[in-house]
């Protein structure tokens, strides 16, 4: 496993997730869906330097330019629904990726414990792919672990790149212990050390599903 934390250098991308974690700039649900989008946008564009090209001859209404395409097939996934606006940032730039969509959630019981249910998954095959999963919070790992094992069980893929705009340190760990024997990487716009005993991010940024699309019951 490599794990690329993005904000170990300066970049527009810290800009950005400060914007997100802001809790004046979250009033506005609009700009934190951007947000995420923008650094999902970001995240494609770190991920695809390590890809595999293949050189092609382009014609143009000058001549032939012979220039590096992409080779490898791709398949976006991620975590409904606090996912869906980094996954449309890296659709932006992946614009030929196949996708998939999968149904996690935390079911709590009264004394506030949880277990990870996952009830529906949508995909294609993701045999000698590249799958690139996101979500925007990587708490406790478990929710990534259950998403990644849903999608090896339909077809074993070339490599798996996880993708977090924050992470906790507990979780990466997790992450790292509970997919043995796959090939994957995890990228990450900040790594943070504290995970509450309700498993939240601390700093964080909050629920990242509600403050884009609203509360729920």
């Amino acid at each position: 496993m490599v794990v690329k934390n993005l904000t170990n250098d300066n970049s527009l991308f810290s800009h950005f997730l400060a914007e997100i974690r802001d809790e004046e700039t979250q009033k506005d649900s609009m700009r934190f869906r951007r947000n995420l989008e923008r650094v999902g946008e970001m995240f494609a564009y770190e991920i695809s330097k390590v890809l595999k090209y293949t050189q092609t001859d382009i014609q143009t209404p000058l001549g032939i330019a012979r220039e590096n395409v992409l080779k490898d097939k791709i398949l976006l996934a991620t975590i409904l629904r606090a996912g869906l606006p980094m996954h449309q940032g890296l659709l932006n730039y992946f614009d030929k990726a196949e996708n998939a969509f999968i149904s996690a959630f935390r079911k709590y019981d009264k004394d506030g414990s949880f277990d990870i249910k996952l009830e529906y998954i949508s995909s294609p095959s993701p045999e000698n792919k590249i799958v690139i999963i996101s979500d925007p919070m990587l708490a406790t790992g478990a929710s990534m672990v259950y998403a990644c094992r849903a999608l090896i069980q339909k077809g074993i893929p070339k490599h798996i790149h996880i993708v977090t705009a924050i992470a906790s340190k507990e979780g990466v760990e997790f992450v790292n212990k509970n997919l043995g024997g796959v090939n994957f990487n995890i990228w990450a716009g900040a790594i943070d050390e504290e995970l509450t005993v309700k498993s939240y991010i601390v700093p964080g940024l909050g629920d990242a599903g509600d403050l884009a699309y609203g509360g729920k019951e």
